[in-house]
């Protein structure tokens, strides 16, 4: 939990983690199938399959398998033709989000709250997401050189502390009343730290109630 200022603060941070928290899937993964044709995917996973039956087998981390997994399926691919599919993708997902992690956020919203996404998944269909949800995002970034993908990230894999340390780099954690963070997995753990309202998928029964300033405006959405 961050360390509370004396200065009178009205507006909060609200943290969403987004597989398996905002998005009840695995988006990484029904990205690739969504843009990759299934001779590609059995092709480029044939050459990974050691790697693929170790994370399976919990030998090989989350965040290594994901890095190895985009290189294998998307280097050398056209980043114009990923991006127009990427776009496509991220309606679809905006589409199915979780209804009471999405009425969550409206509330967030309608009091006037900072929301950010925080998330290990890419930015080629993340962007666009929160285009569409008007709110902002820290995420794992891909690389782009001679328009095409190179396979690599521009930015670390930004799960279990990166999630934590790109908060605190791109955030003061001071300048807010509240500090809500919403996760599911062991890999939101570090920036569930930093709340004051913790909410992780499958272990708490509800969502955290929103609290109100007196100076602010309560939002009229009801829960349901």
């Amino acid at each position: 939990m961050h360390a509370k200022s004396q200065t009178h603060k009205t507006i909060n941070l609200a943290l969403f983690d987004f597989d398996g928290t905002l998005y009840p899937k695995d988006s990484f993964t029904g990205f690739i199938f969504y843009t990759l044709s299934k001779r590609h995917i059995v092709k480029k996973g044939l050459k990974i399959l050691p790697w693929i039956h170790a994370y399976y087998l919990k030998l090989y981390p989350a965040h290594a398998m994901r890095a190895r997994l985009f290189q294998s399926m998307f280097k050398g691919i056209a980043a114009d033709f990923v991006q127009n599919l990427a776009q496509e993708y991220a309606l679809q997902l905006t589409q199915n989000l979780d209804q009471n992690l999405l009425q969550q956020l409206r509330l967030h919203q309608q009091q006037g709250d900072h929301i950010v996404l925080v998330s290990a998944s890419i930015d080629l269909y993340l962007v666009p997401i929160c285009e569409f949800l008007n709110i902002e995002l820290i995420c794992t970034a891909t690389e782009i050189k001679n328009g095409l993908l190179t396979g690599h990230y521009s930015s670390e894999d930004c799960s279990c502390e990166q999630k934590k340390l790109r908060i605190l780099q791109q955030y003061n954690l001071e300048d807010y009343q509240y500090i809500y963070a919403y996760g599911n997995s062991e890999e939101d753990l570090d920036m569930l730290s930093l709340a004051d309202h913790p909410y992780m998928m499958g272990e708490n029964k509800s969502l955290p109630e929103l609290k109100f300033d007196a100076l602010r405006i309560s939002p009229n959405i009801e829960r349901t």
